[in-house]
């Protein structure tokens, strides 16, 4: 046998094979389709024979990283795990998505299905094979089978710790393959449009955090520690220990990164996931989970389902998994810590600031870099980045300068054409004109540019999506911070290609630490200086979780190289790096070994 068969025979619950039979009934609600062709949800379980073009130069591949177009799909082939293909998936050529549950690849509750909309086009370009409230027991059979100590732990089943390093090294080694690169870009693409930059960035990012955490490094995650005790015998142990059962839910607008980099943290640790994505992206995990069974990780380790929200909240709480991630709303953050216990991890939505100080560079260069840091962060995927830029602050010294007038140009360069900016998923056209307006109504505010549909209209982005060009707001400091009603109209978060600008003095800094301290969530920030006293009053003053400092600061950027996730929230949830797995999937348990031995001439003492 080899490891990863042993890892599907290690299972320590049984009877998981019978959890595949789902509900029968369908609501009127949903549409039901009835195709003979798909009894049988295909798993696909051949291991890729990867691409056989060339693996691109380091030379071309920092070319390809600056394009916005994709290498053309004539180039390479799809990969053996592949059961779509994203150039092609249209009305006429659906994708599919489905279900895992107790180690088997199932359809929906009776035949439901959720239909999604090409973000495009407004057409149906996937089908999502949905459960129903009513074909729940299974998952929660499923979920509930796994023990509290999880599927290894530093005592137990510890050669799934080496296990996963090898998923790891050759998932990475997939991803690195320029067809598999291509295809998971594309497929991004094609349901979260952005530009193809952007894309291929999300699958470079999880590629090398798969080599971050390849080899033995995954059981380098568990590293104990002890502490000598008080008399011979005696010595007390802490180690990372996992929780078991646990569930992961995710968003649209990183459809492999935050599900991937999650899912294998919890994996890694010894927890056996649920995993619930975004309908509208999950065709990404999918087809990433095939590539993970491809790569030996046991179709048993992970649960995958396609469900409306508010069933998925009743699996919870049926299920009562021992965590919960969720990355998100603030509102459905806290509506879940209260509804399972406190038992959750957060990684909430942030409106994120970024501080430009008094020391403004000399040079025109430095300026158009931050003119073109801010656009990037504002508008980069269309804005719709929990870590995007909400707010720029600026000392009024910058006024002396052309950054707002390079910004606007900058933001007058994006196209949809190129997927620069695209379909907004969560705020209508309408909705953003509506705050437009709101915001107008404030004294001295005033519209610095963009405000308007994408293209005058002419798109073919359906009424349900929003299509709005990049769009800033001055507000004046004054104003914000007068009233509690303005200041949360102002720091109200659109999920799109829109920021407020705003001016402060160095009589004004009071403001403008009053106007951080006020705001709830604090996930990223950027103090753009390079003033080493203005640097420390911001960042003594602050608490967001990820903040970039200096001339280059930024607000977007999760990569694997270093923690990304909110402060200030016992709560908070991290991503990508070691403390961040250890933190968000892992537990600290004591053992205080106390063998001895017991001295000859001890007697029994007095009560005490």
């Amino acid at each position: 046998m080899t490891m990863m068969q042993k890892m599907g025979a290690l299972r320590t619950c049984a009877g998981q094979r019978s959890l595949c039979r789902l509900g029968q009934v369908v609501p009127a609600t949903r549409k039901v389709h009835s195709d003979s062709t798909t009894k049988q949800p295909p798993s696909n379980p051949r291991r890729s024979s990867h691409m056989s073009a060339k693996k691109q130069d380091s030379w071309s591949t920092t070319v390809q990283w600056q394009l916005h177009k994709a290498p053309e799909k004539e180039t390479f082939a799809l990969p053996d795990f592949a059961t779509v293909n994203p150039d092609t998936l249209g009305p006429q050529q659906r994708g599919k998505v489905y279900n895992i549950v107790g180690g088997q690849w199932v359809e929906g509750t009776g035949g439901a299905v959720s239909e999604v909309l090409d973000p495009m086009t407004g057409e149906t370009f996937i089908e999502c094979q949905e459960v129903l409230e009513e074909g729940l027991n299974p998952y929660v059979e499923s979920l509930q089978s796994c023990p509290k100590f999880g599927m290894h732990n530093p005592f137990h089943h510890v050669e799934r710790y080496l296990a996963y390093g090898s998923v790891s090294a050759k998932a990475a080694q997939m991803l690195g393959e320029p067809g598999v690169e291509r295809f998971f870009a594309r497929l991004i693409q094609r349901v979260s449009p952005k530009s193809y930059a952007q894309a291929l960035g999300e699958v470079v990012v999880t590629r090398k955090f798969l080599e971050n955490f390849s080899g033995d490094q995954v059981r380098f995650l568990a590293r104990s520690f002890g502490v000598p005790g008080d008399h011979q015998g005696q010595m007390s142990v802490g180690y990372r220990w996992p929780y078991g059962p646990v569930a992961i839910v995710t968003p649209f607008n990183f459809p492999l990164e935050i599900p991937v980099l999650q899912l294998m943290g919890a994996l890694y640790m010894g927890n056996r996931p649920l995993l619930k994505v975004d309908h509208k992206v999950a065709i990404v995990m999918d087809q990433f989970l095939r590539l993970l069974h491809a790569c030996g990780m046991p179709v048993g380790d992970v649960d995958f389902i396609q469900c409306e929200g508010q069933v998925m909240h009743q699996l919870l709480l049926r299920s009562r998994p021992r965590n919960t991630l969720f990355t998100g709303s603030s509102r459905v953050a806290n509506l879940l810590a209260r509804d399972l216990d406190g038992r959750v991890k957060v990684e909430g939505a942030g409106f994120d600031w970024k501080v430009l100080g008094p020391d403004v560079p000399v040079d025109q260069n430095k300026i158009d870099y931050v003119a073109h840091v801010c656009d990037q962060d504002a508008y980069a995927c269309s804005g719709q980045k929990c870590s995007a830029q909400s707010i720029i602050l600026m000392h009024e010294n910058w006024r002396s300068t052309n950054l707002v007038e390079q910004m606007k140009a900058l933001a007058a360069q994006r196209s949809l054409d190129d997927l620069t900016v695209g379909p907004i998923l969560s705020v209508t056209t309408q909705q953003v004109k509506d705050h437009v307006e709101a915001l107008l109504r404030i004294p001295g505010a005033k519209l610095l540019f963009g405000g308007e549909e994408l293209n005058g209209g002419a798109h073919s982005i359906p009424a349900c999506y929003g299509a709005v060009q990049p769009t800033a707001i001055f507000v004046p400091i004054a104003e914000m911070i007068r009233s509690p009603k303005v200041f949360a109209l102002v720091t109200t978060e659109i999920f799109g290609p829109f920021q407020v600008v705003t001016e402060f003095s160095d009589a004004e800094m009071p403001l403008l630490l009053e106007g951080l301290e006020r705001l709830d969530e604090h996930l990223t920030a950027a103090v753009v200086s390079n003033d080493p006293t203005f640097q420390q009053t911001l960042l003594s003053h602050s608490v967001n979780g990820t903040t970039y400092c200096g001339l280059r600061a930024r607000t977007t950027g999760a990569p694997q190289n270093h923690w990304f996730g909110p402060a200030g929230d016992p709560r908070a949830a991290g991503i990508g790096t070691k403390e961040a797995i250890q933190l968000t999937w892992s537990c600290h348990r004591e053992i205080v070994q106390d063998v001895g031995p017991v001295p000859k001439d001890w007697t029994i003492p007095p009560r005490s």
